[in-house]
């Protein structure tokens, strides 16, 4: 690899037939893109007039290329890119900026030119470029990594040749080439910085650590990666600059940049670029290492804003004092049974308690069901089901949980119908028996209280279906002792699961910060030509989500979700919490989502 202010040839490892691949601007895209060419063998001219970032690119470069990277040429000089077979122009989304950049491309080569832009106009910057046969756009909304995902967007006035370049160096860098569209990504950029924006105030107002936040939102959602990890990756100064023209163009205040985020920028962390932001990176541009949970009780303020893990000690598990062999569950719905499932299957005889013995004996019949889908998906073997069943036991008393270690309440959502039952538990429960309650978005607190021994209560979220999704919120209220804290600690992780630590704040985590999104989506449909489908796709194929938010919706119940909506605006009484009145009407009709295939996504699908 070679850097130096002038254009010049310099010894390459690469075979002189490889294609020389231009880039234009160090930034994070820039980086990633040259990252995937040098991957590829490609030769390599990257330009940037700020020498600093020529510097911190050279060193990843040497860090992580073993002596490879003499392919690789460094340079302030647009002129050294006159030989290039095609360049990517990777500048910040100015117009101005771009222009003059595409213009002096233009000056010096008549190679096709891809801009990455993603939130001007491909067609008017390809014209300002005074070629605009030779421009086109690349369209992605997360960085592209390896095996990452990407669309070519050329204009009407890209030629063939400079459509087939851009098709071409997709797949030479190994990208998986999808469809997006201009608006699906406008709309879904809104939805995702939005959400990010929210996670960085959550984190500012101490309701979490950054830890717990991303823990919370990769398991709780299926997400490729927590939202401060994924503002790191796109970068900070970034996402500030979005969300400052979406709040320019909406007038909507949840674009407006969360106090922490501009602190971060304007300290010059912008994220895995710099090698500082919510985490801190080495020299190859990996995470570091350092301490084990990172940013634990952080606010986001003072010298550690955006919790880094340099120079915090190492976590080591507090002792158990309440272990938990036994377990009750309160209940027999789906997350009962799932619960019910878990614990059985983890070696722990578990006492069901339902209303009646009908109730009883059917949850039991489809946890055995369940059991055997288990078996043939390969998840256990049929010794590890045979010898889960015995584990199992049947009640409809409530007494029947008056040895247990554990007793877990998932009876329904209904704050009066639990603090009832918890009053009950307060007397039937041996003294050194941890209470726990399922609920999702309803006081812990209150349950402790209606207990009368409110030190012993602590709230246990498992994801549905609890099986499958390892992510459990533990809510510790004011009064929750340590030893209880810890034991529900201790048994969560014996059944194999991730556990993050939430106040007693309405919507926990996930919630709270799901909810908002998904809102936010419903009322995308109050504006005329928008379309689902395509949304739903532009979240899955521009940002890895499992699942786009109408298909979301539909999965979760459209009753449930706007039963949840309503319980976080009441407690939060916050304007992104409001339940969104299109979702208000859907369910006034009875469509509830794919249980009854009337939804957004399931509408007419019988």
């Amino acid at each position: 690899m070679t850097t130096d202010q002038r254009p010049h040839t310099a010894p390459h490892t690469a075979p002189l037939t490889a294609p020389l691949t231009g880039i234009v601007g160090l930034g994070t895209v820039g980086e990633a893109f040259l990252r995937l060419a040098h991957r590829a063998g490609h030769r390599i001219v990257a330009v940037d007039t700020d020498l600093d970032a020529l510097a911190r690119v050279g060193d990843r470069l040497k860090a992580s290329s073993a002596g490879s990277a003499e392919s690789v040429v460094l340079t302030p000089d647009v002129a050294a890119l006159a030989d290039a077979t095609v360049v990517i122009e990777a500048v910040s989304d100015d117009l101005a900026v771009k222009t003059d950049v595409l213009r002096r491309i233009g000056e010096v080569s008549q190679a096709p030119v891809l801009t990455t832009t993603s939130a001007l106009s491909v067609p008017h910057l390809a014209i300002a470029s005074g070629r605009p046969e030779s421009v086109a756009g690349l369209r992605f909304l997360v960085p592209p990594g390896p095996s990452g995902t990407v669309e070519a967007a050329p204009t009407a006035l890209t030629s063939p040749s400079t459509a087939s370049a851009a098709d071409r160096l997709i797949a030479e860098l190994g990208l998986t080439q999808v469809e997006i569209g201009a608006g699906p990504a406008q709309d879904a950029t809104a939805l995702v910085m939005a959400y990010l924006n929210r996670s960085v105030a959550f984190l500012d107002a101490g309701h979490a650590t950054r830890d717990d936040i991303d823990t919370a939102m990769r398991l709780g959602c299926g997400l490729p990666a927590g939202p401060l990890r994924l503002l790191d990756t796109i970068g900070l100064d970034t996402a500030q600059a979005t969300l400052t023209r979406l709040h320019r163009q909406t007038g909507d205040a949840s674009f407006i940049p969360a106090p922490l985020l501009t602190r971060t920028v304007d300290s010059g962390r912008l994220g895995r670029k710099t090698g500082e932001g919510f985490y801190s990176y080495d020299t190859e541009g990996n995470e570091a290492t350092v301490g084990s949970r990172g940013s634990r009780g952080s606010r986001g303020s003072g010298g550690n804003e955006g919790g880094t893990t340099r120079d915090r000690p190492v976590d080591h598990p507090p002792a158990v004092r309440r272990p938990v062999r036994t377990v009750a569950v309160l209940g027999s719905g789906v997350m009962a049974r799932g619960i019910a499932e878990v614990t059985a299957t983890a070696g722990h005889p578990t006492v069901l308690v339902a209303r009646s013995r009908e109730k009883a004996e059917t949850a039991l019949a489809a946890i055995s069901e369940s059991l055997t889908h288990a078996v043939r998906r390969g998840r256990m073997t049929p010794r590890q089901k045979a010898a889960a069943l015995p584990l199992l036991t049947p009640a409809t008393d409530i007494r029947a949980v008056a040895d247990r270690d554990l007793i877990i309440e998932a009876v329904a959502e209904d704050l009066d119908v639990k603090r009832l039952l918890f009053s009950r538990l307060g007397t039937v429960a041996k003294p050194e028996a941890v209470l726990a309650t399922t609920t999702s978005s309803l006081s812990v607190t209150a349950c402790a209280k209606a207990a009368g021994r409110p030190a012993d209560v602590v709230g246990m979220h498992f994801f549905n279906p609890a099986p499958v999704l390892r992510l459990v919120e533990l809510v510790r209220t004011d009064d929750t002792s340590d030893d209880v804290f810890t034991g529900a600690q201790a048994f969560a992780a014996g059944l194999g699961k991730t556990t993050v630590t939430c106040p007693d704040r309405a919507g926990f985590i996930v919630n709270c910060l799901l909810f908002p999104y998904l809102g936010a989506a419903v009322d995308l449909l109050r504006r005329p030509g928008t379309d689902i489908e395509a949304t739903d796709s532009a979240v899955r194929n521009g940002y890895g989500h499992p699942m786009g938010p109408f298909a979301l919706l539909d999965t979760i119940g459209l009753d449930v979700a706007l039963a949840i909506q309503h319980r976080l605006y009441d407690q939060l009484a916050h304007p992104e919490q409001k339940p969104a009145p299109l979702l208000e009407d859907l369910v006034a009709t009875g469509a509830l989502g794919r249980k009854n295939r009337r939804g957004f996504r399931t509408a007419g699908r019988r």
